[in-house]
């Protein structure tokens, strides 16, 4: 049992059989995920949320938005709505959670 531990330890983290991880090789990150979204995409992603106004919402966002940077800014304004419906729906209010 202690040899298949070892060996899957080994497999497990590359420092213990001395490969270390090379960063430079590394696909880079977009800096903004939403740049090449349209609204097929969009629809997409609010159907698979659940949301049954998923055309209307992704309509709007295009429509308002035509830079990536304000499309993820209005998706996060569309989240931070949603939350704030639900603690309304709840009665709770962002002083209540807040710990003292």
């Amino acid at each position: 049992v202690s040899t298949a531990m070892s060996s899957y330890s080994r497999r497990v983290s590359p420092a213990v059989s001395g490969v270390k991880f090379d960063t430079a090789h590394r696909k880079k990150a977009s800096p903004n995920i939403f740049e090449n979204v349209n609204q097929d995409v969009l629809v997409k992603l609010f159907e698979k949320a659940g949301d049954l106004k998923a055309v209307e919402r992704a309509w709007s966002v295009l429509a308002l938005h035509q830079d990536p940077e304000g499309i993820s800014k209005a998706l996060m304004a569309l989240q931070q709505d949603k939350k704030d419906k639900c603690m309304l729906i709840t009665g709770l209010t962002r002083q209540s959670l807040k710990f003292r």
